[in-house]
Protein backbone atom coordinates (compact mmCIF):
# COMPACT_ATOMS: atom_id res chain seq x y z
CA UNK A 1 0.00 0.00 0.00
CA UNK A 2 1.37 3.17 -0.86
CA UNK A 3 2.23 6.11 1.67
CA UNK A 4 1.65 8.62 -0.49
CA UNK A 5 -0.91 10.87 -0.19
CA UNK A 6 -0.59 12.05 -3.85
CA UNK A 7 1.49 10.44 -6.30
CA UNK A 8 2.08 13.41 -8.99
CA UNK A 9 4.23 12.49 -12.43
CA UNK A 10 8.29 12.64 -12.26
CA UNK A 11 7.76 15.58 -14.87
CA UNK A 12 6.09 17.52 -12.12
CA UNK A 13 8.31 17.09 -9.25
CA UNK A 14 11.01 17.61 -12.07
CA UNK A 15 9.22 20.78 -13.03
CA UNK A 16 8.60 22.33 -9.13
CA UNK A 17 12.74 21.88 -8.81
CA UNK A 18 13.57 24.05 -11.56
CA UNK A 19 15.75 27.68 -11.12
CA UNK A 20 16.57 26.11 -7.23
CA UNK A 21 19.80 24.53 -6.35
CA UNK A 22 18.20 20.97 -7.16
CA UNK A 23 18.54 22.23 -10.79
CA UNK A 24 21.92 23.54 -10.22
CA UNK A 25 23.57 20.46 -8.65
CA UNK A 26 21.68 18.35 -11.62
CA UNK A 27 19.58 16.31 -9.01
CA UNK A 28 16.74 14.46 -10.97
CA UNK A 29 14.17 12.49 -9.27
CA UNK A 30 13.92 9.38 -11.36
CA UNK A 31 11.24 6.44 -9.52
CA UNK A 32 8.29 6.40 -6.84
CA UNK A 33 7.54 3.11 -5.80
CA UNK A 34 5.26 2.17 -2.85
CA UNK A 35 7.24 3.59 0.07
CA UNK A 36 10.18 5.20 -1.48
CA UNK A 37 11.36 7.95 -3.61
CA UNK A 38 14.47 7.75 -5.64
CA UNK A 39 16.55 10.91 -7.60
CA UNK A 40 20.12 10.78 -9.10
CA UNK A 41 23.04 13.45 -8.94
CA UNK A 42 25.59 13.52 -11.35
CA UNK A 43 29.13 13.52 -9.62
CA UNK A 44 30.93 16.53 -11.91
CA UNK A 45 32.54 19.87 -11.47
CA UNK A 46 29.14 20.95 -9.68
CA UNK A 47 29.26 18.42 -6.85
CA UNK A 48 32.78 17.36 -6.49
CA UNK A 49 35.48 18.82 -4.00
CA UNK A 50 38.86 19.91 -4.63
CA UNK A 51 40.58 16.61 -4.99
CA UNK A 52 38.31 15.33 -7.03
CA UNK A 53 35.68 13.39 -4.88
CA UNK A 54 31.54 13.64 -4.36
CA UNK A 55 31.65 16.36 -1.94
CA UNK A 56 30.05 15.60 1.45
CA UNK A 57 27.33 18.54 1.17
CA UNK A 58 26.10 17.71 -2.26
CA UNK A 59 25.58 14.37 -0.86
CA UNK A 60 23.37 16.22 2.10
CA UNK A 61 21.83 18.27 -0.37
CA UNK A 62 20.70 15.20 -2.07
CA UNK A 63 19.41 13.83 1.22
CA UNK A 64 17.74 16.53 1.97
CA UNK A 65 16.47 16.71 -1.30
CA UNK A 66 14.64 13.56 -1.63
CA UNK A 67 13.74 13.18 1.72
CA UNK A 68 11.91 16.77 2.39
CA UNK A 69 10.17 16.24 -1.56
CA UNK A 70 9.27 12.13 -0.07
CA UNK A 71 7.74 14.41 2.89
CA UNK A 72 5.99 16.60 1.18
CA UNK A 73 3.85 14.01 -0.80
CA UNK A 74 2.51 12.63 2.78
CA UNK A 75 0.78 15.61 4.10
CA UNK A 76 -1.86 18.07 2.66
CA UNK A 77 -0.05 20.45 1.53
CA UNK A 78 -3.10 23.14 1.67
CA UNK A 79 -2.90 22.87 5.20
CA UNK A 80 0.79 22.31 6.21
CA UNK A 81 4.14 23.19 6.23
CA UNK A 82 7.56 21.39 6.56
CA UNK A 83 10.92 22.22 7.40
CA UNK A 84 14.21 20.15 7.85
CA UNK A 85 14.70 19.98 11.01
CA UNK A 86 18.14 17.71 11.44
CA UNK A 87 20.00 15.90 8.86
CA UNK A 88 22.76 13.90 9.17
CA UNK A 89 25.29 11.53 7.48
CA UNK A 90 28.22 8.74 6.98
CA UNK A 91 29.46 8.86 4.44
CA UNK A 92 31.56 5.43 3.45
CA UNK A 93 32.79 5.18 0.24
CA UNK A 94 34.51 7.91 -1.90
CA UNK A 95 33.01 8.49 -5.34
CA UNK A 96 34.61 10.51 -8.15
CA UNK A 97 32.64 10.14 -11.22
CA UNK A 98 28.80 8.79 -12.94
CA UNK A 99 25.66 9.33 -11.38
CA UNK A 100 24.85 8.87 -7.35
CA UNK A 101 21.37 7.65 -6.61
CA UNK A 102 19.13 8.59 -3.43
CA UNK A 103 16.65 6.78 -2.01
CA UNK A 104 14.43 7.80 0.86
CA UNK A 105 12.50 5.13 2.84
CA UNK A 106 10.31 6.42 6.03
CA UNK A 107 11.56 5.51 9.79
CA UNK A 108 8.24 7.33 11.12
CA UNK A 109 5.28 9.11 9.49
CA UNK A 110 3.53 11.16 12.45
CA UNK A 111 1.51 14.00 12.66
CA UNK A 112 4.18 16.68 13.51
CA UNK A 113 7.29 14.98 12.39
CA UNK A 114 8.66 12.56 9.74
CA UNK A 115 11.94 10.73 9.82
CA UNK A 116 13.50 9.26 6.67
CA UNK A 117 16.45 6.83 6.11
CA UNK A 118 17.95 8.10 2.83
CA UNK A 119 21.08 5.66 0.65
CA UNK A 120 22.85 7.21 -1.45
CA UNK A 121 24.74 4.65 -3.94
CA UNK A 122 27.29 4.82 -6.79
CA UNK A 123 26.64 3.46 -10.10
CA UNK A 124 27.99 0.03 -8.86
CA UNK A 125 25.12 0.04 -6.37
CA UNK A 126 27.53 0.41 -3.39
CA UNK A 127 26.56 2.26 -0.51
CA UNK A 128 28.57 5.35 -0.71
CA UNK A 129 26.63 7.62 2.09
CA UNK A 130 23.51 6.92 4.69
CA UNK A 131 22.16 9.73 5.59
CA UNK A 132 18.98 10.47 8.25
CA UNK A 133 16.31 13.34 7.74
CA UNK A 134 13.88 14.61 10.11
CA UNK A 135 11.21 17.22 9.05
CA UNK A 136 9.09 19.35 11.37
CA UNK A 137 4.99 19.24 10.23
CA UNK A 138 3.29 22.31 11.00
CA UNK A 139 0.02 23.88 10.47
CA UNK A 140 0.30 26.63 7.92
Amino acid sequence: MAIWLDTPSLDAINAICRDTLVETLGIEFTEIGEDYLTAVMPVDRRTRQPRGYLHGGASLALAETVGSYASALCVDLDRKVMFGQEINANHLRPVSKGLVTGTARPYHLGRTSHVWEIRITCEEGLLACISRLTMSIRDK
